[in-house]
């Protein structure tokens, strides 16, 4: 193992992102690291490039390294820093990361820290065709051998783990991720006129937006707004879909916001639409406030979080009907808003507590 200036502890953590551009895994990560550094604990950042708007939210105190190159493949790279810098444990922040992790465990061989993945999107992915839902299959049985211990957010996440990795249970913990707080100096967003429905999360055809566009027109109240909040690939598609539903007076798209809670808490309903997602956590965050979801089931995870009737509804992906029904039921003037979920427990010290551990048992 590499050399630890102290050895029953993880002091020294080290966590790595491709770059900033307001996804929930890297402001999930930058959420952490800053509890880490409260709790005394080295932080070092490997990032390929510190574009985007979380840079505003990278915390005071890290040790940021940045590769200088936005693309996935500067993260090959992470076992040179590995090496340079000693840290005691690395933490793979999602998913979609996996192959970077598995490459740095190669290539450290015997000489690397424990290594630590937080499941971040869905394991089981019907939209996939069956070749390439098989591919998958076979990569996810390889992460036993790189992952000394895989982290999932809720309990039915942690128990798809096991059973699509093939992770044993004993190295699978259960961590939910850090609650969402209003972050002081961001920049506001203008909130539209009137009752507005929310999404918040990145432009991109996973989230599949489309579908929520196309059940605005069909709503009972056709005055009732969408405020769309992110940024990504599939905004021209998106803005071009607006315009032929006849939708620019009812969308609004202003794009990444760096602190969402204030619109979740003003909206009439949260809306997410995936095809996948990991533990979607716009929706504990809309929760949080008060404000009622709407959500395909995207994930083992969501009816977890939407768990009584009273909090909001759940419907499969492709039931357009059903997305209308249940916005309707939401919009109706004698829906009850939940009261605010709060959350429980202290992922921070949970996190910390399965570091010390891991880097004691090496």
């Amino acid at each position: 193992m590499l050399h630890c200036t102290h050895p029953e502890t993880a002091h020294h953590i080290l966590t790595y992102a491709q770059r900033l551009q307001g996804g929930g895994v890297e402001r999930a990560m930058l959420r952490m690291a800053a509890g880490w550094l409260r709790q005394g604990r080295r932080v070092t950042l490997v990032l390929g490039s510190r574009e985007g708007p979380l840079a505003a939210e990278i915390p005071d105190g890290i040790d940021l390294i940045e590769l200088g190159d936005p693309r996935y493949q500067a993260l090959f790279r992470l076992a040179g820093e590995v090496r340079r810098v000693r840290p005691d444990i690395l933490f793979c922040p999602g998913n979609r990361y996996t192959g970077v992790t598995a490459l740095a465990r190669l290539r450290l061989g015997r000489t690397s820290p424990p290594i630590v993945g937080k499941v971040s999107n869905a394991l089981v992915r019907p939209e996939l065709s069956p070749g390439a839902a098989w591919r998958y299959r076979q990569w996810l049985k390889l992460h036993p051998r790189f992952l000394d211990h895989v982290v999932a957010m809720t309990p039915a996440m942690a128990a798809e783990a096991i059973a699509e990795m093939g992770m044993p249970a004993a190295r699978v913990s259960v961590i939910a991720n850090p609650p969402a707080a209003t972050i002081a100096g961001a920049a506001p967003v203008t909130l539209p006129d009137g009752r507005y429905l929310i999404g918040v999360g990145r432009l991109e055809p996973q989230k599949r937006w489309d579908r929520l566009l196309s059940a605005l027109p069909r709503l009972v109240d056709q005055q009732v707004k969408l405020l769309l909040l992110g940024e990504g690939g599939a905004r021209a598609e998106l803005e071009a879909q607006v315009a032929a539903l006849g939708l620019g007076d009812r969308v609004t798209m202003p794009g990444h916001a760096g602190d969402p809670l204030p619109a979740l808490k003003g909206a009439a309903v949260a809306v997410l639409t995936s095809d996948y997602e990991g533990v979607p956590g716009v929706l504990r965050e809309a929760l949080s406030v008060g404000t009622p979801v709407v959500s395909t089931e995207s994930s083992v995870a969501v009816r977890e979080i939407v768990h009584a009737p009273e909090l909001g509804t759940v419907i499969d992906r492709e039931d357009a009907e059903g997305l209308v029904a249940a916005l309707d039921h939401w919009l109706r003037a004698d829906a009850v808003r939940p009261a605010p979920v709060a959350v429980s427990g202290d992922p921070i010290a949970e996190y910390l507590a399965l570091f010390d551990r891991l880097v004691g048992e090496k």
